[in-house]
């Protein structure tokens, strides 16, 4: 898989998040051809910012003031920001609806094998983009 512009201006909006929001980290993360795989780091986040380990839903936010569906968001519009600039004045290619769906899935990491799990799943993800539904050569 090769990285194109769009992809590469991905790269750069996920690698500024901690640059913009204070108490935001990230980790590992793959710019796929149809979707994003990523570790966000709310940096100083307690109990109440990370549903309990019987399930449950966050209640409140980080330190920071951002809640993780809140640096979701950003991403996404920082992203659709800049591809409608990259349109307009690159030539890119108009995306036909929207270029994010709506919601997004996320996962509570809560030791190191699972984090170790997770790091292993997005740097092999390109490897098995071949098996994906979506996959067009």
């Amino acid at each position: 898989m090769k990285v194109n512009d769009i992809g590469r201006m991905v790269q750069l909006v996920w690698n500024e998040l901690p640059c913009h929001y204070a108490g935001v980290d990230i980790g590992e993360f793959v710019v796929m051809p149809n979707h994003f795989h990523g570790i966000i780091w709310i940096v100083g986040a307690g109990p109440r910012a990370c549903p309990n380990r019987n399930g449950g839903q966050p209640r409140g936010v980080a330190p920071t003031g951002l809640s993780l569906s809140d640096v979701v968001h950003r991403f996404k519009s920082l992203t659709t920001t800049r591809y409608r600039h990259g349109v307009i004045q690159h030539g890119w290619p108009p995306f036909p609806g929207k270029l994010w769906q709506r919601n997004y899935y996320d996962h509570v990491i809560r030791d190191d094998d699972d984090l170790n799990r997770i790091r292993q799943y997005i740097l092999e993800n390109p490897i098995k983009w071949r098996e994906d539904e979506y996959y067009v050569s």
